[in-house]
């Protein structure tokens, strides 16, 4: 399924820098399939380019290179949070993989971590090895070790394509010269908290995630 073209009020980043629209409250919806009430928007979750609230994550397998494995990512019957990012970006994803980061950390040390699930796709395989996410993770601090941390890699460049950009909205574009040792890439900032069955409860679309709010909305869908 190929994802809708990318509304402007969606959010995108732009060597940086996040364009936002402001967003309205629709009010009076209600889904069976999720727990958090809507977020209030200004648009229907169908007409976004992303998986957003009471609609279900796209169906999707994806290598788990640590862990020498593909993990469908419907397979997963826990709450889980999903990013993505690229490991030689030195702006927007240390911070989105550092919100996990420090909620994986909260798990731990307060009895949930076998309860969630953590999946960052890269959207740059050429780079992001197996061996570039190890270091990656000890130097970002992530416990990979932990069985609810896993690194998602598509296994070509035009299948991160298909998947990042195409099924979950992710738009990025890599800096010219294509040759360039150290090209990087803008694109937009995406974090997905997904419910047990395969449901996106919210769509963060910060720059800087709120981790308290994240903390607050994944303890109401753990619970629920």
């Amino acid at each position: 399924m190929q994802r809708r073209t990318f509304i402007a009020s969606a959010g995108t980043v732009v060597g940086g820098s996040t364009l936002s629209g402001c967003l309205g409250v629709l009010g009076g919806e209600s889904n069976p399939n999720v727990v958090l009430g809507d977020p209030g928007r200004p648009f229907d979750s169908a007409d976004v380019a992303y998986p957003a609230w009471g609609e279900q994550l796209p169906d999707v397998t994806l290598p788990a290179p640590l862990e020498s494995r593909e993990l469908e990512l419907g397979s997963i019957a826990r709450p889980r949070l999903l990013t993505f990012f690229y490991s030689n970006c030195r702006t927007v994803c240390p911070v989105l993989i550092s919100a996990l980061r420090n909620i994986q950390t909260h798990a731990a040390d307060n009895g949930y971590a076998d309860a969630v699930a953590f999946l960052p796709v890269t959207f740059d395989p050429e780079r992001d090895t197996a061996d570039r996410l190890q270091t990656y993770a000890e130097e970002r601090n992530v416990a990979t070790d932990a069985g609810n941390w896993h690194f998602l890699r598509p296994e070509s460049a035009e299948r991160a394509r298909v998947v990042v950009e195409e099924e979950f909205g992710v738009a990025f574009r890599r800096t010219h010269p294509d040759d360039m040792d150290g090209y990087m890439f803008t694109h937009t900032s995406l974090t997905l908290l997904v419910n047990a069955d395969g449901y996106v409860e919210r769509a963060y679309r910060d720059q800087s995630p709120d981790v308290n709010a994240i903390l607050a909305d994944l303890e109401r869908v753990r619970q629920a």
